[in-house]
């Protein structure tokens, strides 16, 4: 059975407040309503962000057999040979930026890239397909945020290429400009639109 509402409303499965404002501003620029899902999925341990996103979506139908969509996002450092990657939710809530920056003390190479994995699914996909965004970026040497509100995980150590601003920094609609997660939710939109 089709959802009647498809190619005009989305599912976007995460606990994170976050990240689902910034998807529903992403989307709504593509004429299309965002509803969040507070499902806690399941998040396989694997190097892929992709793999990890595509896991969470197929648990995610499993339980809701909605239209949804799951991100799985990445901090990938170069002096540390891409660590955290894929476990950046883990070392954020283990090590948290000062731990981060530990790392990083005395380090001149801080090119970092963020990268975000987008897997959609629903009752006519036949596998998950993913969308796949990144942008490189530097991590700076103390945080940096707006407010309390805009510091959310890494975004007050990463300022990326041509800004001179973190993305704690930013608004919203300027971080939406930039970030890897609005890079691959452009590209999931468009995809998304011409199956409707």
């Amino acid at each position: 059975m089709s959802f009647k509402l498809k190619g005009k409303v989305v599912f976007f499965a995460t606990g994170n407040i976050h990240k689902f404002n910034e998807a529903r501003a992403v989307l709504t620029q593509h004429g299309l309503s965002a509803g969040m899902l507070r499902a806690k999925t399941v998040e396989i341990q694997s190097g892929s962000l992709t793999e990890i996103a595509v896991a969470s979506a197929q648990d995610a139908y499993k339980r809701c057999h909605l239209p949804l969509i799951v991100e799985d996002a990445g901090l990938f450092i170069d002096a540390l040979k891409g660590f955290p990657g894929p476990y950046a939710a883990y070392v954020y809530k283990t090590l948290g930026n000062k731990g981060l920056l530990k790392l990083l003390e005395n380090v001149q190479d801080r090119k970092a890239t963020f990268r975000s994995a987008i897997a959609y699914c629903d009752s006519e996909t036949d596998e998950i397909i993913c969308f796949l965004g990144e942008v490189s970026g530097t991590i700076t040497p103390e945080e940096r945020a707006r407010d309390s509100e805009s510091a959310f995980g890494f975004d007050p150590i990463f300022q990326p290429e041509a800004s001179s601003r973190t993305f704690a920094e930013m608004t919203l609609q300027e971080k939406n400009g930039v970030s890897h997660r609005a890079r691959a939710l452009h590209k999931f939109a468009e995809w998304y639109l011409k199956q409707a």
